[in-house]
């Protein structure tokens, strides 16, 4: 299939193909759109099935920061870059070395930043080869207790979301005793946990990875659930915090909580299913809206990081979302497609 025939090229500006056989990378970086500003957005490294499920994520994850960067605020566009792997057996630092020659060969079109199954030292050392990277903290940010890491920020953005969402759909301030289910504990959906639980809220929690569900049960008090059961549970919120494609045909009948808001990306399997959950009586936080607040945080980095500023700025994340419900319910449409128009009238008015 032709890249320009995929279901998800949507004007991508580059879609760009490396392979080194040195390293045995293989890798795919995209940019969806620059009008903001460059293209920036974190390296995912995860053992897809296929190429074109390679192809795939890395389309629908750049054109998503670019919706992201444009509701944030954010004078940036949208990229975004995958290696086809598994970080835990397959990630070597000649391969990283090779991903950074790789970014540094579109010349500043696209900056790397973290993402899942990559870290802020494998970023570290993509930078020994190419300019173009963010999410390092410097020596101000550092000072102002950043350490590169958006994970904090993104979970932070999240939890500021969710409490507008419960707002708005429960009319409830106090999350104290609030059901929620989390799918997905890993870095940011365990910080989520912290400050759903600091807020009182009740936890239910689910991982692949079972030393992290364990964590979160020992630090929080949350229940263990198996993979399968997180969707059916009688919760008041369902937070997607894993991979992508969780609100589908199979999983959106099972759902009893009356809240969807979490920091995956691309949550919906179809944007139909945006439609579907609008006509259960579900509401949806877009993804690309709550899950912001990692290129907030990056945005800020250098010598002016205030902490008090991105926190400023990670609460506007509830404001907008706000924005997003009440526009649904006067117009009686999705949330995602009401996201999507709001976004576009900032980017495509550039």
């Amino acid at each position: 299939m032709s890249v320009f025939a995929h279901p998800e090229f949507d004007a991508h500006e580059i879609v760009a193909f490396h392979h080194d056989r040195a390293s045995g990378l293989k890798a795919i970086i995209a940019v969806h759109d620059t009008q903001l500003g460059q293209g920036l957005g974190g390296c995912r490294m995860f053992p897809y099935a296929t190429d074109d499920d390679a192809l795939t994520d890395v389309l629908r994850l750049s054109r998503g920061m670019t919706y992201k960067a444009a509701l944030a605020g954010l004078r940036q566009g949208g990229g975004k870059s995958v290696i086809i792997g598994d970080p835990r057996a397959a990630k070597t630092p000649e391969l990283i070395d090779a991903m950074g020659r790789f970014v540094e060969r579109l010349g500043g079109q696209y900056v790397v930043a973290e993402d899942s199954g990559t870290s802020v030292a494998d970023i570290r050392r993509m930078a020994a080869f190419t300019r173009h990277v963010g999410g390092l903290a410097d020596a101000a940010s550092t000072a102002a207790g950043r350490t590169g890491d958006p994970s904090p920020a993104t979970a932070l953005g999240v939890f500021y979301g969710l409490r507008a969402a419960v707002r708005h759909q429960l009319g409830r301030d106090d999350l104290r005793g609030l059901r929620v289910a989390i799918q997905g504990v890993g870095n940011v959906g365990h910080r989520l946990a912290g400050h759903l639980h600091a807020a009182g809220a009740e936890l239910w929690v689910t991982d692949a990875y079972a030393p992290s569900v364990d964590r979160c049960v020992a630090a929080y008090g949350a229940r263990a659930v198996a993979m399968n059961e997180i969707y059916g549970l009688d919760v008041d919120v369902f937070a997607p915090c894993a991979l992508g494609a969780v609100l589908n045909d199979r999983t959106i009948p099972l759902l009893q909580a009356r809240v969807i808001a979490g920091a995956a990306n691309n949550q919906l399997a179809e944007p139909r299913h945006d439609h579907v959950l609008m006509e259960r009586g579900i509401l949806y936080a877009p993804d690309y809206v709550i899950n912001a607040g990692g290129i907030i945080d990056i945005y800020y980095e250098g010598e002016h990081y205030d902490a008090a500023v991105v926190d400023a700025h990670l609460q506007r994340i509830g404001t907008t979302l706000a924005a997003i419900f009440q526009r649904s319910a006067a117009e009686h449409r999705p949330t995602g497609s009401i996201a999507d128009k709001m976004a576009e009238e900032i980017f495509r008015r550039r």
